[in-house]
């Protein structure tokens, strides 16, 4: 089972500053409580290719993930896959950043999907992230404003 989940937020901030911010990789911890830590795991600047490993604590249980940009347009697209194998997982994701009259309109997206066990918890966790989907937009817009 897939789902998807989204938010589309608009930030007072130009463009450029806010792909800067996001693409770093390292800021998830500054607006995702459940990111516990997170580390960039490949050098240079990123890119395509370009890794993050994090540890991530949802419904209890603390798990370590990794992710993979695999499309990296700046100013305007980031996608990301995660590589790790959890119960349930980000199988693709991505930001979409376009100038809006106050800055940049940012939408978010992630396709969850269950892997084992996690097929039936995958409807619990697409549940929970489309309920959480407005707060996490706003959460992304209040870190990079106050960065």
């Amino acid at each position: 089972m897939t789902g998807r989940f989204e938010a589309t937020v608009d930030i007072d901030r130009p463009i450029a500053e806010v792909f800067e911010f996001l693409a770093a990789g390292v800021n998830d911890k500054k607006f995702s409580p459940r990111v516990q830590e997170i580390t960039k795991a490949t050098d240079g600047p990123p890119g395509v290719g370009t890794v993050f490993v994090s540890t991530v604590k949802d419904a209890g249980m603390t798990t370590k993930r990794e992710f993979e940009y695999t499309e990296f347009t700046a100013p305007t697209k980031i996608r990301w896959a995660e590589r790790s194998k959890n119960q349930v997982t980000a199988a693709f994701g991505g930001y979409d950043l376009e100038p809006s009259a106050t800055g940049t309109r940012v939408t978010i997206f992630n396709d969850l999907e269950g892997h084992g066990f996690g097929k039936l918890l995958a409807p619990l966790a697409v549940r929970a992230a489309r309920k959480d989907a407005p707060a996490f937009g706003l959460r992304i817009k209040e870190a990079i404003e106050s960065s």
